[in-house]
């Protein structure tokens, strides 16, 4: 059985890296952007990366007049502008519909198992797990496949955990309009598994639990949910 965790408005983590410089501290639950961050457009970012990337490539010695590396810098800048950076820009926000509550369900909504993709901020290094989030319904049902969509929006991004767990919060509670949140991630970074103390099997966990999960029986109903096996 998961701990579950403390009282309170909170998030909590746990992490097997000990090196300081990875301390995951924010000032701001927004991912820090500068004034210009949409001066340009997709394509002079990418034409832009791509330059940089390949003098970073050549510092490195790598000869890029070879069939095989030639079009890297190109390939790694589309990936960070259309792949897995496309959450810093707004534009590509998921348009979360809601619906009537119609059936007047008043229980735990949980989605669970959601695959996460996310990369760290601090070495560029991937992040993968699975999200897990739940909401108890107000007046208003989102469909299933918007709270993935939510929760790859806010990963597709340089991210600290911590800060992921918090912005998908923040993000179904305005969705919503109820405060009764809960969202659980567990993670593998490779910024420690692939450097570091290059521990593999390490893994973070966060939460974050509003409204009525802050009640220990609805937050335990949570947990039992999310760690329930299906039926063979």
């Amino acid at each position: 059985m998961l701990d579950l965790l403390h009282n309170g408005h909170h998030h909590a983590a746990f992490s097997d890296s000990d090196d300081t410089s990875d301390a995951h501290i924010s000032e701001s639950m927004d991912t820090p952007m500068h004034a210009r961050a949409f001066d340009l457009s997709d394509a002079e970012k990418v034409a832009r990366i791509s330059d940089h990337f390949a003098e970073i490539m050549e510092i490195l010695g790598l000869d890029l007049t070879d069939d095989s590396l030639r079009a890297t810098p190109r390939r790694v800048a589309k990936m960070y502008v259309q792949e897995i950076f496309r959450g810093l820009n707004p534009a590509n926000k998921p348009a979360a519909t809601t619906f009537e509550n119609k059936y007047q369900y008043r229980r735990l909504v949980t989605e669970r198992n959601i695959p996460l993709q996310s990369t760290c901020e601090h070495h560029f290094q991937p992040i993968f797990g699975v999200a897990h989030v739940s909401y108890i319904p107000n007046g208003k049902v989102i469909g299933l496949s918007k709270l993935n969509r939510i929760v790859d929006f806010y990963a597709r991004r340089p991210q600290v955990q911590e800060r992921l767990t918090m912005q998908i919060s923040e993000e179904l509670k305005r969705t919503l309009h109820t405060e009764d949140v809960a969202v659980y991630i567990d993670a593998k970074h490779m910024c420690v598994q692939a450097r570091g103390v290059e521990h593999h099997g390490a893994s973070t966990i966060t939460a974050e639990y509003s409204g009525k999960f802050l009640n220990e029986d609805t937050k335990r109903e949570f947990l039992l949910a999310i760690n329930s096996r299906m039926p063979d």
